[in-house]
């Protein structure tokens, strides 16, 4: 059985994520750095990057962007789990903004 090395979806979801976190931090730089959980030293390789670097870095061959969190609790409340969802959603954002941020 031949194995999927996914090389493909990687570039495109990277290219994605570096787009869309460029545009972020030209647009609000602070709430983006905090949706990111970027520090400011990547925030500003990543906002003043030109477009051809961009590409050359999605290309990578691990993916680039990363989950805030590594904790069942934290994913059960991000998806609805729990008796009032409204709640758990609040709950988890919370948790979440008292993650440290990655520099």
């Amino acid at each position: 059985m031949k194995r999927r090395d996914f090389q493909e979806e990687i570039r495109d979801l990277n290219l994605a994520y570096l787009m869309l976190a460029q545009q972020m931090l030209r647009d609000d730089r602070e709430t983006a750095m905090f949706r990111l959980g970027i520090g400011d030293a990547v925030a500003d390789l990543i906002s003043g990057m030109s477009s051809t670097r961009l590409v050359k870095m999605a290309n990578s061959q691990m993916m680039l962007p990363s989950f805030r969190f590594d904790d069942a609790l934290l994913v059960g409340l991000l998806s609805g789990e729990g008796r009032d969802p409204a709640s758990a959603s609040m709950h988890a954002a919370i948790i979440a903004a008292s993650k440290p941020i990655k520099e």
